[in-house]
């Protein structure tokens, strides 16, 4: 699934993220006339999506994963993510896991079979696990790990936060000596 597909490009001229929720996946959703699965009352409230192969291809928008939060998305799961959506995701904080194909479509098959259980994403544990004690172990990228268990996963407050150290580094750094912005 791309990114054209998560948020049309024609909902991209936002002055603010803040209506795109409403809009993802507007195209799918209007075709499938309320049987797209972020249509289903029996989804509405669920915080964790769990996706096949590449998902979030195509153009680098941050608007994709901006619309998914919007909707109320906390957490992805799935087989492999676009490089750059996964970027986009981990700067606002949304955790994406994979698992086999094999997990995933079993994942996808319990899930199916009782919408309305509850589930629990342990980032920590890097598992996904529901009421009766099934659970599927998930992989996270180990920096993005530490980002997201940290909660420093903003670069620039990270810069910002450190700036005296950033200062004795650019002092050692032959080529930035003269590199006084900073002050």
């Amino acid at each position: 699934i791309d990114t054209d597909r998560i948020i049309p490009a024609r909902f991209l001229k936002c002055v603010n993220f803040g209506l795109l929720g409403e809009k993802v996946f507007a195209d799918e959703r209007n075709a499938l006339k309320g049987s797209h699965p972020f249509d289903i009352e029996s989804n509405q409230g669920a915080s964790i999506l769990v996706v096949n192969d590449n998902f979030g291809c195509g153009s680098s928008r941050e608007h994709a994963p901006q619309a998914l939060l919007r909707w109320g998305i906390r957490a992805i799961i799935g087989q492999s993510f676009a490089e750059i959506f996964y970027g986009n995701c981990l700067a606002l904080g949304i955790p994406c896991a994979t698992a086999s194909d094999s997990n995933i479509a079993n994942l996808q098959k319990t899930i199916s079979s009782n919408p309305r259980e509850r589930w629990e994403f342990d980032i920590k544990e890097q598992i996904i696990k529901n009421d009766t004690s099934n659970f599927w172990k998930l992989t996270i990228q180990p920096g993005s790990l530490t980002m997201l268990l940290t909660g420093r996963w903003d670069a620039t407050s990270e810069l910002i936060a450190n700036n005296q150290k950033l200062k004795l580094i650019i002092k050692k750094l032959p080529y930035l000596n003269n590199f006084s912005s900073l002050e």
